[in-house]
């Protein structure tokens, strides 16, 4: 292995941690009592920290930085150059493509993708991927797809299976394809909080 653990770390048979794609990379970094479980890939230049959990079959590529008890479901890739707040929680078959920030107490739920190109293989010079950016206490339900550099703005949620084409405001909710936006009803004006995490 080609990482740097905290303590109190369980890690499952069958998985790779701080795989080299480059002769300088660092070795990646880990916090205390992370859970990583059989079939996961860490590359190398990759920083997370404590209370950290995987499901089976994760991949985290480089340059992604993750921050306290983040929980990445199985099946899911995090492509690289990536940002990911505290108290995350990514659930199983979750794409996030290269250039993407979550913030803080964020809930992606199953399936949900997310995209970086604007015009895939096209117009190469012209314009740099850019994934979207999740700001605090966003929910994104269940097989919806965000395109490239929309930003959800802290706490807004996204209903399940949504198509989002364009940029959420704080406290509404966005629901269809394309996405129709609405203010959240009050009852639902509260930060995300999982009982445990």
């Amino acid at each position: 292995m080609n990482a740097v653990f905290g303590k109190g770390r369980r890690l499952q048979d069958h998985i790779i941690i701080g795989m080299k794609y480059k002769e300088d990379c660092r070795k990646a970094q880990i916090g205390s009592y992370a859970v990583i479980r059989s079939g996961t890939i860490i590359y190398a230049d990759v920083e997370i920290g404590d209370y950290f959990q995987t499901g089976h079959n994760v991949m985290i590529r480089e340059m992604t930085k993750i921050g306290n008890r983040v929980v990445v479901g199985t099946n899911s890739v995090i492509d690289g150059n990536v940002e990911i707040g505290n108290f995350v929680k990514i659930e199983t078959n979750v794409y996030i493509p290269t250039h993407m920030k979550i913030g803080n107490h964020v809930f992606i739920g199953p399936g949900a993708v997310f995209t970086n190109d604007k015009y895939p293989q096209r117009l190469r010079d012209e314009y740099e991927p850019n994934g979207p950016i999740l700001e605090d206490s966003v929910t994104v339900g269940a097989n919806s797809a965000i395109l490239p550099g929309i930003r959800i703005k802290e706490g807004a949620i996204i209903g399940a299976g949504s198509v989002v084409t364009k940029d959420v405001p704080p406290w509404n909710f966005a629901i269809g394809n394309p996405a129709t936006i609405s203010p959240l009803p009050e009852k639902l004006r509260e930060p995300n909080r999982a009982k445990r995490w």
